[in-house]
């Protein structure tokens, strides 16, 4: 029998031993980030980019769930940058978040910024890159957040794991491409390859040193965390000789399924898991886009070459059959089989009850340039509201209850209905410029159903909300119909992400509790047409208690 005194004893000493477990486990991860311009070569072609420590893509971040990430980015090249940690919910510490004007002005040329957050409540794969002007064409590498000691996957664990991200390579200067096109009214040049790791593989000219290739062993599985890291692609993906049964999307456990190719839209990620049980021997992997709408896209294939262990390089790869460029079937089934995994350790939390209903209308039309080859220039808008990014960081402004940079008042929903969908409408909507956001009470919950048009042409939106994951759950072609759609909805398991797919021509519907207080940034993720204005923010109020309040601004922040 123990005494009352050794029973305390052996209390303090199991809350000892737990607190060092937890000491060990919890680290503090450190990184340099210089930005610096360097000259790379690719397609026969050798220009300066801008990177991060003379990386192309640049360096992966790797942490386990719960570290401390501290990254300090010091800025060398000749343009403002701020980075983005995509995916990473920041909470009530949106200083850590990067997108310039949103939550911080931009480190300028010969200043750093620390960013310092945490890693709470996520695992998988993530990544990171420059969210200012088009500078993520080279400004980008992934992050890898592994589960804590000791916590399996909720999948056969692999025998080993790759990063493959996907980009985009322009021959010239992407800044001056941007510039030229803007001062015309038109889009600027679509770029010259795609890339995987930076490489565009042997299809392209001057590329034989330049194809990322990844060496397997007979009988051995293999963990594949891949990132859309394009600008303005989305991207099928497939592997020749081998399927891939995806286990994961935007660090989000799925319930996993097999399939002969994935689809990735630019600011996703995906992880599959790939069994070398083929015939040993060399097959490419290989990206190419999507578009099932007739707008120019870069629609060559770029590869990489999976090889298994012993088969000389002079073997030549077999191409896999990836989906015709516009098979909107697939894209369409594809989504379709995207499930949270909700089970006890990774529940599916979606909320039932809606406090707020808000409708996107996603509009691309034009609007009057003088200047410009046609008299007018592509404009793009939500709800009829082009965003003007304001020159003072909205979350400085809301912290500091500043007046004149933002008003509060982004509607919840258009100010006219129309046949979204239907015949192309030439109309004038009366489109408005405006910083406006949309304002959210603490710990309300809301759905947000974003709906596509067809102002001057139907076209898929990869839409990005940053500071949080959301459900997915619903989407159609067509018009939403608020009467039939919601009893459509999944909600029991409908698929967690940060960036969801809309449809050509369709809707998506998803649903978040506001928890994370602060100013978060929702974007359309082709870099095209969050150019041509297709953002807004969400202002989400500081909650009662004494966490759930945005922390107090860092000392090192980048001045206005």
């Amino acid at each position: 029998m123990v005494s009352s005194g050794g029973s305390s004893f052996l209390l303090g000493m199991l809350f000892l031993v737990s607190l060092v477990s937890l000491q060990a486990e919890a680290a503090t991860k450190k990184y340099q980030f210089n930005v610096q311009v360097s000259n790379v070569s690719r397609l026969c072609h050798a220009k300066p980019i801008v990177t991060v420590n003379g990386m192309f893509p640049g360096p992966t971040i790797y942490a386990r769930e719960g570290d401390r990430v501290v990254i300090n980015v010091t800025n060398h090249a000749q343009y403002n940058m701020s980075i983005h940690w995509h995916g990473l919910k920041q909470y009530a510490n949106g200083w850590a978040d990067g997108p310039a004007y949103i939550t911080q002005c931009p480190i300028k040329t010969g200043n750093s910024y620390v960013y310092d957050f945490n890693v709470t409540g996520q695992r998988g794969t993530l990544w990171w890159h420059a969210h200012i002007l088009w500078l993520r064409a080279t400004v980008y590498g992934a992050i890898v957040i592994l589960p804590q000691q000791g916590t399996p996957y909720p999948f056969p664990k692999p025998d080993n794991e790759h990063v493959l991200v996907f980009g985009e390579w322009w021959h010239g200067d992407v800044e001056e491409i941007v510039k030229q096109g803007n001062s015309m009214g038109l889009p600027p040049n679509m770029s010259d390859a795609h890339t995987i790791n930076g490489k565009p593989g042997p299809l392209f000219p001057c590329s034989e040193k330049h194809t990322f290739a990844m060496e397997v062993e007979q009988g051995k599985k293999y963990l594949l965390r891949i990132a859309n890291a394009a600008l303005n692609d989305e991207l099928f993906f497939a592997i020749a000789g081998h399927n891939m049964t995806v286990v994961e999307i935007d660090a989000v456990y799925t319930k996993p399924f097999t399939t002969s190719a994935i689809l990735i839209a630019p600011g996703q990620t995906t992880n599959v898991l790939v069994y070398a049980n083929s015939a040993p021997g060399r097959y490419f992997m290989a990206v190419r886009p999507f578009q099932d709408v007739p707008i120019p896209v870069d629609n060559k294939t770029a590869t990489a070459i999976l090889q298994y262990k012993g088969i000389p390089n002079t073997v030549l790869p077999s191409l896999p059959q990836l989906p015709s460029p516009n098979d909107t079937a697939f894209a369409l089934s594809y989504n379709k089989m995207l499930r949270s995994l909700n089970t006890p350790n990774f529940p599916a939390n979606v909320p039932l009850k809606v406090d707020r209903n808000l409708f996107f209308t996603v509009g691309l039309g034009k609007s009057v340039c003088p200047t410009c080859i046609n008299g007018t220039r592509l404009s793009a808008s939500l709800n009829n509201i082009t965003f003007v990014m304001p020159q003072t960081a909205l979350l400085q402004a809301h912290y500091s209850n500043m007046k004149g940079v933002f008003t509060a008042d982004f509607p919840d929903k258009p100010p006219k209905a129309f046949n979204y969908t239907g015949a192309p409408l030439t109309a004038n909507l009366f489109t408005t410029h405006g910083t406006r956001l949309s304002q959210i009470p603490f710990n309300s919950t809301v759905e947000l159903v974003i709906q596509d048009t067809n102002l001057l042409s139907v076209e898929s939106h990869p839409f990005h909300l940053h500071g949080y994951n959301f459900f997915v759950v619903g989407t159609g072609v067509g018009n939403f119909d608020p009467a039939k759609d919601p009893a459509k909805y999944n909600l029991v398991d409908p698929p967690e992400r940060n960036t969801v797919g809309v449809p050509t021509g369709g809707w998506s519907a998803i649903r978040f509790r506001a928890d994370n207080p602060g100013v978060w940034f929702f974007h359309c993720h082709l870099e095209l047409h969050t150019g041509w204005g297709l953002k807004t923010a969400f202002v989400v109020e500081d909650g009662p208690g004494k966490d759930q309040a945005v922390r107090p601004p860092p000392k090192d922040l980048p001045p206005c």
